[in-house]
């Protein structure tokens, strides 16, 4: 019979990867051959390609497919491809989603293989191709300012927590201090060479000066958000984009009744949220327009904290559409859609 795709899936983890083989036949079904788990490291990675190999009909190439899981997948991937083999990486969310229409009972390593190889023989999937090193570079700089702010804001707290003593030690206040200094010091090479980076990309500083007309956005959070969404490679629209930011609602609902409060799901990248939190809070404050959009929200349902959210993912969508379109922010668009409406019914009821 013959054999119309072949997906090796595979569940990525810190030390290991969990593979399952399968095909989608003529009839279009879907059968597996085999499963293993390799280590992940390039001796496994051979390992990997030699089991794959002894699964494989010459019929049609095979695929191998993957989540982003945060950093792991990313030694694989590169190496997959510099292989010369296909490649597709999939936003978790997708698969978890998938993977709740199965009827797969108890989730493990394995079955969360098999739905990834299942997604892949199911789904026409784009090839991945390595994000520009730009990006790369930009993630682990603006992860590590993200580390120095974290140890940072610790030692603000011991400083407070000492100077409040009766009688502060003044050699730790001293050291305190000093580490405090130091850690300044590194944050602003950080940004010096995340804006130098930019600057020596003309692209890439194209796309963060449209990026930076966001009213709250500034060079900093844009390059986070290029930098963590690998230039918006693997998104295809506004909602994938928040769904990966976390930044998407989950309600439970059972009938008529709501068994919970609306919320984000927070099932995402987190320094994606980060990134836009005081971007928000700056447009509220200094901008009309999404002051109008936050009250609004805020005297509809009274809570500060869903207004804001809801700004949040206004401002991280804004940001892929500018990216994608390669415009700047324009702060009458609004009003100049409103317009366009109100011209366009009184001619439709016309006609009608």
């Amino acid at each position: 019979m013959k054999i119309l795709k072949q997906v090796v899936g595979i569940d990525v983890a810190m030390d290991e990867l969990v593979s399952k083989f399968g095909f989608l036949n003529e009839e279009l079904n879907i059968k597996f051959k085999s499963d293993e788990v390799f280590k992940n490291t390039e001796k496994g990675f051979v390992k990997l390609i030699n089991w794959t190999d002894k699964q494989l009909s010459a019929e049609t190439e095979v695929l191998f497919v993957m989540e982003a899981t945060g950093v792991y997948h990313e030694k694989l991937a590169h190496w997959l491809h510099k292989k010369s083999k296909k490649v597709s990486i999939v936003l978790p969310n997708k698969i978890s989603n998938y993977a709740r229409t199965l009827d797969i009972k108890t989730v493990t390593d394995k079955t969360a293989a098999e739905a990834i190889t299942r997604f892949g023989l199911e789904r026409n999937l784009d090839t991945w191709e390595p994000a520009r090193p730009i990006f790369s570079k930009i993630k682990q700089l603006t992860r590590e300012r993200e580390q120095i702010v974290a140890e940072r804001t610790v030692i603000k707290n011991q400083l407070h927590a000492e100077n409040s003593e009766a009688f502060p030690n003044l050699n730790s206040l001293k050291r305190l201090n000093k580490r405090l200094k130091l850690l300044n010091g590194q944050e602003k090479e950080i940004k010096k060479e995340i804006s130098q980076m930019i600057r020596e990309d003309k692209k890439v500083q194209d796309h963060v000066k449209n990026m930076t007309t966001i009213p709250g956005v500034g060079e900093l959070t844009a390059a986070i958000v290029l930098a963590e969404t690998n230039g918006f490679e693997l998104i295809r629209n506004k909602k994938q984009l928040t769904s990966y930011a976390g930044l998407d609602v989950r309600e439970k609902q059972s009938g008529i009744s709501v068994k919970g409060k609306p919320r984000i799901s927070k099932k995402g990248n987190r320094y994606l949220r980060k990134a836009v939190h005081l971007p928000a809070l700056t447009a509220v404050k200094h901008c009309e327009q999404y002051k109008r959009t936050y009250a609004g929200l805020v005297g509809r349902h009274g809570i500060k904290m869903k207004a804001l959210v809801a700004i949040q993912r206004k401002l991280l969508e804004l940001m892929y559409i500018l990216y994608k379109t390669e415009s700047v922010f324009d702060p009458g668009y609004e009003e100049k859609r409103k317009a366009l409406i109100n011209i366009s019914e009184p001619l439709e009821s016309s006609l009608s």
